[in-house]
């Protein structure tokens, strides 16, 4: 592996574990809750974070370059929620742009089993193609759209297993419940986990988080489970703690709790 990709990678998953904060939700729902100011929505949780993953247009819009943390930069785009199909995307972001912005490394999403599954993979064979020369990193995001009971290992295992195939450097990709080590084991680069649809407490997402990294997942992207909660720093903390200090879900908690309450940990 190059210096530069070795380098970003090392920036973005310190110690082979890696905390990313997503905002880039407005590309396809527009206004979200939490992130109508997005600079001040990630400047508490910046502590606690690797990285952001962000679409060019909030970057230059809303975050600070001088402080800011290392950016995976969004590059696939061209639908809404309003729109027929969400799996329709087509890479947004030249090479050019993604050098100059000096992201640390860039995202896309794959649609495999959709009606544009060629398209979408063919995308990240394009953006891999384009990114190797300069030594950037691409994460596959495994979407699946509406259709979240495609949330199941073996559809799960295919899509990451297709994208690392393609030249992904990381996948990301959604938790499930029954099998999710046959998910990470049949992936040949590391995997991180998405958040999904938000969740009704904080625990769950401690336990769901805390079952994943045991099972083998480098790490996560978590953004709504985070920024809308209400103790984003406390949710951001506890989390942090189980990727990268490998702490159990009622040590997590306990961190939680005495965060909200602004109480030493």
């Amino acid at each position: 592996m190059d210096w530069g990709m070795k380098n970003r990678l090392s920036r973005l998953m310190p110690n082979g574990k890696c905390f990313f904060m997503p905002i880039d939700h407005g590309y396809f729902q527009g206004p979200t809750r939490g992130l109508e100011k997005p600079g001040e929505t990630i400047k508490p949780l910046l502590p606690y974070v690797d990285a952001i993953f962000c679409t060019r247009g909030v970057l230059r819009s809303a975050i600070d370059p001088i402080s800011s943390k290392p950016i995976v930069l969004r590059v696939s785009g061209c639908t809404s929620m309003v729109g027929k199909d969400l799996a329709n995307e087509e890479l947004t972001t030249s090479i050019e742009e993604i050098i100059r912005l000096n992201a640390a490394a860039v995202g896309l999403s794959v649609f495999i089993g959709s009606d544009y599954e060629k398209e979408t993979l063919k995308n990240l064979a394009t953006l891999v193609n384009a990114c190797e020369g300069y030594g950037i990193p691409v994460m596959a995001i495994t979407a699946v759209g509406r259709e979240m009971d495609k949330r199941e290992a073996r559809y799960l295992a295919l899509s990451c297993r297709i994208a690392a195939e393609l030249g992904a450097k990381v996948v990301k990709t959604y938790w499930c419940e029954e099998h999710f080590d046959k998910v990470v084991n049949s992936c040949p680069v590391p995997v991180i986990m998405a958040g999904g649809p938000k969740c009704e407490t904080e625990l769950e997402v401690l336990e769901f988080v805390h079952d994943g990294i045991k099972k083998g997942a480098v790490g996560i992207n978590l953004g709504r489970n985070v920024w809308q909660s209400p103790h984003p720093v406390a949710m951001a903390k506890a989390l942090r703690a189980i990727v990268h200090d490998n702490l159990s879900v009622k040590q997590a908690h306990e961190i939680f709790k005495k965060t909200k309450e602004n109480k030493p940990t």
